[in-house]
């Protein structure tokens, strides 16, 4: 049988630090090799997150392709969360693979076929979905729940660092920026006051009070600029 694999990593650090595509195409040859699957072509989604939908994916777009097309009878993949962002994802997409007879090959799972075609192979790649997404879902969680503790704590939370604000010589708290400090402050003082958001940020102009990049405030960064924390 005709097999095709697929690989998928969402982040440079996973590619190094977790299942690199590497180590993922390994498994799944040796994996097909021992099967006596005949793998035609692995298909590659590098710096993918599993919040994007298969089909929208390059990879996941190329391999739903090959599917259609009858060039497949079986899909190989390390792990069920390489493929799907959500249960919903999962079961609409092997709902059509079963009915086009292309069987899914999970490796971690010692490389058993789920066969969707019966109530209990469903219903097994249902709860495997469901506990995917969960598993995805607590970590998003966990995930913002310390940045807002980081950042009530005033802890560089990655990117930018926010306006009004400096990265403090141990690169992990931030200090006020006085200078951005008294800029937002006499932005929020003339909106007080009744003035445009274009006004507002005409009159910081004219006073010198330029934004970080040196150019124009525009509406939606002066809209930003009156949300910006204060110290």
């Amino acid at each position: 049988m005709q097999a095709i694999g697929y690989v998928r990593v969402s982040t440079e650090e996973q590619a190094t630090e977790g299942v690199s595509l590497d180590a993922q195409e390994a498994t799944l040859r040796a994996y097909c090799t021992m099967r006596g699957l005949e793998l035609a072509e692995v298909v590659i989604d590098a710096g993918v997150s599993a919040g994007k939908p298969l089909a929208t994916r390059d990879g996941g777009a190329h391999l739903l392709d090959l599917v259609r097309r009858g060039k497949v009878g079986a899909v190989v993949v390390y792990k069920l969360d390489r493929l799907f962002r959500d249960a919903s994802d999962c079961l609409q997409v092997t709902a059509a693979w079963d009915r086009a007879g292309v069987a899914l090959h999970l490796v971690d799972l010692g490389g058993q076929s789920v066969d969707t075609s019966s109530a209990m192979g469903r219903f097994f790649l249902t709860i495997m979905a469901g506990a995917a997404e969960l598993e995805r879902n607590v970590i998003r969680e966990r995930t913002s729940a310390a940045m807002q503790h980081k950042a009530a704590r005033r802890e560089y939370t990655g990117g930018q660092v926010p306006y009004g604000w400096t990265l403090g010589a141990d690169g992990i708290h931030l200090e006020a920026n006085e200078a951005e400090q008294a800029i937002i402050a006499a932005a929020k003082t003339l909106r007080e006051q009744g003035l445009s958001l274009r006004k507002v940020g005409e009159t910081l102009a004219a006073e010198g009070m330029l934004p970080r990049s040196g150019g124009e405030w525009h509406a939606k960064t002066v809209r930003d600029l009156l949300n910006a924390e204060v110290a």
